[in-house]
């Protein structure tokens, strides 16, 4: 039982640490769907009317990390054929610390599309407008850090572990966006507006951060940190204004008033932007270029700020009691919790914070073989403070009007080779079904045991979306509307 539940929380542990670059499918870019205007607002679909029904429209959740996958997690024993996982006491430590990276990144991100209509105004012109829910995290951890956990603090005594890059923060928002796109003889531009609201959101202001491992093993925490939170939370503070708790206010929630304030709050107000264009070249190859995500959200409700100056000592911090299996995971976990909290204080104000959106940018090019069928090449670079991640996407495209498109690719990113996408769509009448998964995993493995599991064996990104749209017309025979995957 206890072998099936450390499986279990690695499996857990693994799919959070996914690495996929972007929000969205980079197989969903030369598709014929009303859901490629969100990678570039010039985009728009060949039909000339769609809604898009509250989350049957598209959910979405990817995250990215720059350092681990599967193979990382779950590794052959060495006595044996069977797999270990991470946790096990035999696992090779040493090996999952060579591929640390300086600064190890992990980025969550999820969305729900509340609702999406798209239309066509004559002119060539086409309007759209949707409101999405998105969850967007972004969490920065030191290598060394990382070893002083996983190895504990004998490699570092006398000397100071530099920590300045550590970074957390986590917003949960809303987007209501307006988007019109309009075709100017070969050049179609695009541009998306949009209104931000905030419901809950963490970040840090690290100015300075470092640990310093004494003589004797214990550590001092040399900072210069806040971290500001927006949301239902209550911190809970001991005579000497150190943290003692922090807890969820569920009360907030007890009526329908208070969920509703939650939901539908405008104080945490923001704003953003999306610019796109397409340009056909020739009848057969169409360029394409789109920055979105310009924007930020300005924090007023519910903020407290959370600081840490000056030198603090703790016991430490290191998962080797777990990894030799004299102590559970919550235990050592609640040790780390109680040390670091003594280190930070109620600051007794509310100031008000800005988070800014990571940004996107894409440069694409299509080349038709056929009227149908297409190749499509895709960069894409995602923009999180001073870290950017990056895909290279080639793909083979295939779009029928719009009652059949599917679309087969091929992306480098995360320094790996082997990742193969897939996406199908089709027609019945008015309602559009698709479904679009990035970086599939090729290779498998088995952990024997009582019930055999298999687990992907180098899974390190994916990106899976699905949805269904109401569309009406299909207007691809028309020059003037035909969208950017009929080139005009």
């Amino acid at each position: 039982m206890m072998r099936k539940a450390i499986i279990l929380f690695s499996l857990f542990i693994g799919i959070l640490l996914l690495d996929v670059s972007g929000q969205n499918s980079q197989v969903l870019y030369y598709m014929n769907l009303p859901q490629n205007q969100l990678m570039n607002p010039a985009m728009r679909p060949s039909n000339s009317l769609y809604i898009g029904l509250p989350v049957l429209s598209g959910v979405n959740v990817t995250i990215n990390n720059n350092f681990i996958n599967f193979s990382d997690l779950f590794m052959k024993a060495q006595s044996s054929d069977s797999i270990i996982s991470f946790l096990h006491p035999d696992y090779n430590v040493d090996k999952f610390i060579a591929k640390l990276n300086d600064k190890n990144s992990i980025a969550p991100q999820a969305s729900v599309q509340l609702f999406s209509l798209g239309f066509s105004t004559g002119n060539n012109s086409y309007v759209s407008l949707d409101i999405t829910d998105r969850m967007e995290g972004n969490f920065v951890l030191p290598g060394d850090l990382l070893v002083l956990i996983l190895k504990g603090n004998e490699g570092f005594v006398g000397s100071e572990i530099d920590l300045s890059s550590l970074r957390a923060d986590l917003k949960y928002y809303r987007e209501a966006g307006i988007g019109l796109s309009k075709s100017y003889n070969k050049l179609r531009l695009g541009v998306k507006g949009k209104l931000l609201f905030g419901m809950a959101g963490v970040s840090t202001d690290n100015n300075s951060l470092g640990i310093t491992v004494n003589d004797n093993y214990t550590h001092s925490l040399n900072a210069d940190l806040t971290v500001n939170i927006s949301g239902p939370v209550t911190v809970y503070t001991d005579d000497n204004h150190d943290i003692d708790s922090v807890v969820f206010d569920d009360s907030r929630f007890d009526t329908g008033r208070g969920v509703r304030n939650f939901f539908m709050g405008t104080e945490n107000f923001g704003l953003g932007l999306d610019m796109g264009a397409t340009y056909d070249i020739s009848e057969k190859f169409v360029v394409s270029a789109a920055i979105r995500d310009l924007g930020y959200i300005k924090w007023k409700k519910d903020v407290t700020n959370l600081r840490a100056e000056g030198q603090f000592d703790f016991s430490g911090l290191s998962m080797v009691d777990v990894l030799k299996g004299t102590k559970t995971f919550k235990e050592v976990g609640d040790e780390m919790l109680d040390s670091l909290k003594n280190a930070f204080i109620v600051s007794g104000t509310s100031n008000p914070f800005t988070t800014w959106l990571p940004i996107s940018v894409t440069f694409g090019g299509n080349y038709k073989l056929t009227r149908d069928l297409s190749l499509g090449l895709l960069s894409y670079s995602r923009i999180i403070g001073k870290q950017i991640n990056e895909a290279l996407t080639f793909s083979a495209n295939v779009n029928l009007g719009n009652s059949f498109s599917t679309s087969v690719s091929y992306t480098l990113a995360n320094h790996r080779a082997d990742n193969l996408g897939a996406g199908l769509a089709f027609r019945a009448g008015v309602i559009q079904l698709y479904m679009l998964a990035d970086r599939l995993p090729i290779t498998w493995n088995k952990i024997s045991g009582d019930n055999t599991l298999v687990i992907p064996a180098n899974w390190n990104t994916i990106n899976i979306r699905l949805g269904l749209n109401l569309v009406f017309g299909n207007r691809i025979g028309k020059k003037d509307d035909i969208p950017m995957v009929e080139v005009q």
